[in-house]
């Protein structure tokens, strides 16, 4: 049976929409473009496709205890978490070469400095994928992995707990039209990138991975140069048990991968 959840799309626009982050140089500051809460039925992989695809869906899901025992900034735990998260994606999708650049620690705190991203987008437009291909490796070696078959994945896990509110919930590719997509800038104090928002449509097919565990973790595609699909993606505002009251903390690593000729 699907959980009914509140889902915030973008709207077409005739004008070109932008977030800003960390505006007026306060982190944490986000000037949001317009979006439209919308009710959207959610089906639960544990009870529709414990199969789910990667290769068809752009979402894996896979169980992976982690040795670190702490994520604040600071600790030390980077080498570790980035050799495990490698080890999965080699296993998982084939990737042959990994390059962890950004790990984001997330709190369902409205003073949080990083709150679950609560808008449906994914993470790249081709354009903005080129750029930040070009900012991790440099001019020359872009050219070099733009020959070949690159990807930049997301991987996401929950930390401490369950997440029992706002869970990270994925539409199926096939069913978003192309005029779905909506260009968004993206402003950073320091540089700019482009991000694919979605618009709302009846058609969409959302799913998510119920109440998953610090020992779960879901891998998906935001950009591949050789055509499959980015995924959508947003935080689900909807809660699995109204009796259970712990914050949902989540870490994303966002991967540049290289797969094989």
């Amino acid at each position: 049976m699907a959980q009914i959840a509140t889902v915030n799309y973008h709207v077409h626009k005739p004008e070109r929409q932008s977030f800003e982050l960390d505006a007026g140089g306060i982190v944490g500051n986000l000037v949001s473009p317009e979006l439209a809460p919308k009710q959207m039925a959610v089906r639960d992989v544990r009870s529709f496709d414990a199969s789910l695809s990667f290769q068809e869906h752009s979402v894996g899901f896979a169980t992976l205890p982690t040795n670190v025992q702490c994520f604040d900034a600071g600790s030390d735990w980077q080498d570790t978490y980035g050799k495990e998260l490698s080890k999965l994606l080699r296993a998982e999708i084939g990737a042959q070469e990994i390059i962890i650049f950004d790990h984001t620690l997330r709190v369902d705190d409205p003073n949080a400095v990083r709150a679950p991203a609560r808008n449906v987008h994914s993470d790249y437009s081709a354009d903005g994928a080129q750029q930040r291909l070009i900012d991790i490796l440099g001019e020359d070696k872009a050219a070099e992995w733009s020959k070949g078959h690159f990807a930049f994945i997301n991987t996401w896990r929950p930390i401490g707990a369950a997440i029992n509110s706002a869970p990270l919930g994925f539409i199926r590719p096939t069913s978003v039209a192309d005029d779905d997509w909506i260009l968004l800038d993206l402003i950073y104090p320091d540089r700019r990138g482009q991000i694919m928002g979605v618009a709302a449509n009846p058609e969409h097919d959302w799913f998510y991975m119920s109440k998953m565990t610090p020992d779960e973790v879901a891998f998906f595609n935001i950009f591949d140069n050789r055509g499959l699909p980015s995924v959508a993606h947003s935080a689900l505002d909807m809660v699995e048990d109204p009796k259970v009251q712990t914050v949902r903390r989540s870490i994303e690593s966002r991967t540049l991968v290289r797969y094989a000729a």
